[in-house]
């Protein structure tokens, strides 16, 4: 059984039919993550909900400082609860860099973090290759096709 997947904003700038959106994308590719299991603890399969929550640098950086000792900013963080904040402000920074909308760019960071309930860790060199070789395969499926 798939979790549910639950998503919140806390932007005005990320409006209903986005998150509808990522919404639909995310289900998507849970399929993609459930089936590719990682060498660490695979919370995903057990789990009944995934609360997604958009929010803002400042935000994730409070939150960074306080869970993991690192007061700045970053994509993604992931509780293994079943909780993942995903920063727009970053998402918006980096995809302006890219060829894609800060929605896709926040998919990436969902999917990263779907991943990482899913037993994927990215500390070390091969496992963050293989992690980003998997994500962003699942990225472009997606992705290229809902253009």
């Amino acid at each position: 059984m798939s979790p549910e997947l639950e998503f919140y904003s806390h932007l005005d700038e990320v409006t209903g039919g986005d998150v509808k959106l990522l919404a639909k994308w995310s289900q998507l590719a849970l399929p993609d993550c459930l089936a590719s299991p990682g060498p660490g603890s695979c919370d995903l399969p057990d789990l009944d909900v995934v609360e997604i929550s958009i929010v803002t640098d400042e935000t994730i950086a409070e939150v960074h400082g306080q869970f993991l000792d690192d007061p700045t900013p970053t994509d993604v963080i992931t509780f293994h609860h079943g909780e993942l904040l995903v920063s727009y402000d970053t998402a918006k920074s980096v995809a302006a860099s890219l060829d894609h909308s800060p929605l896709e760019e926040l998919f990436l960071y969902v999917v990263h973090g779907l991943l990482h309930l899913n037993g994927h860790l990215d500390k070390e060199k091969v496992d963050r290759e293989e992690m980003h070789r998997l994500q962003n395969g699942i990225w472009l499926r997606i992705c290229e096709s809902s253009r």
